[in-house]
C-alpha cells in the first residue's frame, strides 16, 4: 500500500503468500487487516508527506482513550482522535500511521509510506502504531498483539518497513507513559518473536 485508502468498503491483510487480500467490512473484523480510511470515513488531509524510504523504526502508541472491542466504539474514537488531532492540536490529519483495536482489527491512520505525527523528532523515518485504550489499566488482547504482528510482517514484505527495523515503545523516544505500562511490557516478548531488538 501507498498510504492511500484502497477504494471501496474494503480492507486488506496480509495473506500467507504476503499477498494483499481483500475482505469486505464490517463481515470479517477478526483478521486483522486494514480498514481503509474511507471505510471510516476518515475526514482527508489537509496535507500529506511521503518518507524518503522505508521506515527505520517502528514506534507503538496507545490512544490512552476508551477501550475497543467492538466496530462502533472503534470508529467513535477514530473519529475523536481525527478531531483531536486535526483541529486542537493543529496536525495536518490524525498522527498515528495504523490503530489497532482491541478485537484485532488494524485501521488505517496516515497509512504506510506517509510521514506521521506521533512521536517529534522522530517522525521521518518512523511508522507509528497506536493500540486503542488505556494499557495502564488494561491487557492488550491477543488478539490485538497478532494484528500487530501481522502489520509488521506486511510492512517489511511490501518494503514500506525496513527489514532490520527496530520496534520502541513511545517512552523510549519521548518522556511519556506511552504506551502505557502493560503493551510496553508485550513488546519485549514480541520483539523476541519477530527477531528485532
Amino acid at each position: 500500500m501507498n498510504g492511500h485508502a484502497p477504494e471501496g468498503n474494503v480492507k486488506t491483510s496480509a495473506g500467507e503468500s504476503g499477498d494483499l487480500l481483500e475482505h469486505r467490512w464490517p463481515d470479517d473484523l477478526s483478521s486483522g487487516g486494514v480498514i481503509s480510511r474511507r471505510v471510516w470515513k476518515a475526514a482527508d488531509p489537509r496535507v500529506r508527506t511521503e518518507m524518503k524510504g522505508p521506515a527505520r523504526t517502528v514506534i507503538v502508541h496507545h490512544t490512552a482513550l476508551w477501550s475497543c472491542v467492538q466496530p462502533r466504539d472503534s470508529l467513535a474514537q477514530l473519529a475523536h482522535i481525527q478531531n483531536l488531532h486535526m483541529h486542537e492540536r493543529e496536525f495536518d490529519d490524525i498522527g498515528y500511521n495504523f490503530l489497532i483495536s482491541g478485537d484485532g482489527s488494524v485501521y488505517e491512520g496516515r497509512g504506510w509510506g506517509v510521514v506521521g505525527a506521533h512521536a517529534k523528532d522522530h517522525n521521518l523515518d518512523s511508522v507509528g502504531i497506536a493500540f486503542m485504550g488505556n494499557f495502564n489499566d488494561e491487557l492488550p488482547t491477543p488478539a490485538s498483539l497478532t494484528a500487530l504482528q501481522r502489520l509488521l510482517r506486511a510492512g517489511e514484505i511490501s518494503g514500506h518497513v525496513q527489514p532490520d527495523f527496530v520496534l520502541v515503545g513511545h517512552r523510549d523516544v519521548a518522556k511519556t507513559e506511552c504506551p502505557g505500562e502493560n503493551v510496553y511490557s508485550a513488546l519485549t516478548k514480541l520483539r523476541t518473536q519477530l527477531g528485532k531488538r
